[in-house]
């Protein structure tokens, strides 16, 4: 198995990576995980990994910067059915339009917008900053198997992403007010909150996307 976590200048690559290694190598997975930025490796990848720190513009300008990148990436998970990731900002991306500083379009593959978040509470602070629980839908998706009900997770976000189709949001967490935390559409998945900084919780659901077999 050939997993890519994309280098597009954006994202704590170096813990993703490492997360990914300690998995594979723990649980026994035979992967082999890359952290590149060449489109011709993402096109024969088996496993897709989209990290990201920062504003949802300046990572979709990354990405457009990367030759060939978004297209592969479209062939393997749109066309191929591979299995694909984000984490935060990679997570909105997938996003039809994200409203940070303006509008500005995503990759659309999940549709949705990207929203201030805007906690109810006036004493809940932005950003969203820490551990929280996690809370399933009805019929829990494979990314979340075997973890134990409502787990903690570790967030850092100011934005959050608003499913335009509700069976597209798979859990969510309680930040005055429900925001997404974890979406998915066919081999597509993505999570707000940070798997590499979220412990037992992250570690499991690494395992479980690499296993996955949508």
């Amino acid at each position: 198995m050939r997993v890519a976590i994309v280098d597009y200048g954006s994202g704590n690559l170096r813990s993703a990576a490492k997360a990914f290694e300690r998995v594979v190598a723990e649980a026994g997975l035979g992967a082999k995980v890359t952290v590149t930025a060449d489109a011709d490796v993402v096109a024969r990848a088996d496993r897709i990994v989209l990290p990201g720190v920062g504003a949802f513009a300046d990572c979709k300008a990354g990405l457009l910067a990367l030759p060939g990148m978004v297209e592969a990436m479209s062939e393997q998970v749109l066309e191929r059915g591979r299995p694909f990731l984000g984490i935060c900002v990679g997570m909105q991306l997938l996003a039809t339009t994200g409203k940070e500083h303006g509008i500005h379009a995503g990759l659309d593959w999940i549709p949705g917008e990207v929203l201030p978040i805007t906690p109810s509470d006036a004493a809940l602070k932005v950003p969203h900053m820490g551990w929280n629980e996690l809370a399933f839908v009805p019929g829990r998706h494979p990314l979340l198997a075997d973890l134990p009900e409502n787990p903690h997770a570790y967030f850092v976000h100011s934005y959050r992403f608003a499913c335009a189709e509700p069976r597209h949001s798979l859990a969510r967490v309680d930040y005055g007010g429900p925001i997404t935390a974890v979406v998915g559409k066919d081999s597509i998945v993505g999570t707000q909150f940070h798997p590499e900084k979220s412990q037992a919780t992250g570690l499991k659901v690494i395992e479980n996307f690499l296993r996955w077999s949508p």
